[in-house]
């Protein structure tokens, strides 16, 4: 059974410039670092209890309450980019989790930890930021090529999380749509427009994505 192997939360803090020898280090505010939680945290309609988003017009919101990552992930990463310290909470998520990943997670999921109940809106979309914060260049790149981005979490059912919950997945209404379909479509939205179309008509997606899809879909 899946389960959460880390929570991290963070607020909004700013930083100055890095030495020299890293060009994407620049002073910039962000509430990408997070901090490990080891007791329950709280688990609301707009996130987790202590979490703080800098850039509301791209994240937060209860769309976009929790950010939810694969833990599998980091050891490819590490071996990818040559580097050890890729572990919970580098990507910003707020639920580190083993046992499910982009390929195998769909838009409109729901799933239930102990109490809490969410369901899953929205692929996350690497950034900039994720590009500042790793100090990692092709990181935007490597993960629109991998998929391995992350997905965002509306909160239906509040309650306490703690590290060690199983994560059950106890209703999938778009068995079609994995998170990895999903970020696809979103990046080839002008080329493909009739499969923006159709991510757009989902049930359950964030209403921000759809938006940008059909005005993407309409133009092309």
């Amino acid at each position: 059974m899946p389960q959460i192997t880390s929570i991290q939360v963070g607020t909004p803090r700013t930083y100055q410039a890095h030495p020299a020898g890293n060009p994407l280090k620049r002073p910039w505010t962000t509430a990408i670092e997070k901090t490990r939680v080891t007791g329950p945290v709280w688990a609301g309609a707009l996130g987790l209890t202590g979490d703080g988003v800098h850039d509301t017009s791209c994240h937060g919101g209860p769309w976009q309450a929790i950010l939810m990552y694969s833990a599998d992930h980091y050891p490819k990463w590490n071996a990818e980019l040559g580097r050890s310290d890729m572990g919970p909470g580098m990507f910003g998520e707020n639920l580190t989790v083993s046992g499910m990943d982009e390929t195998t997670i769909c838009i409109g999921d729901r799933m239930r930890m102990g109490e809490v109940e969410v369901e899953v809106t929205i692929p996350r979309g690497p950034c900039n930021t994720l590009a500042q914060w790793l100090g990692e260049k092709e990181i935007i790149r490597l993960v629109l090529a991998n998929h391995r981005s992350g997905w965002y979490l509306k909160v239906l059912a509040e309650g306490h999380l703690v590290s060690g919950m199983e994560v059950e997945v106890v209703e999938r209404p778009n068995p079609e749509w994995t998170i990895a379909r999903a970020a696809d479509t979103h990046t080839h939205r002008r080329a493909r427009p009739d499969e923006a179309r159709a991510l757009a008509a989902v049930p359950g997606l964030d209403p921000r994505l759809s938006e940008t899809l059909l005005e993407a879909a309409n133009a092309a």
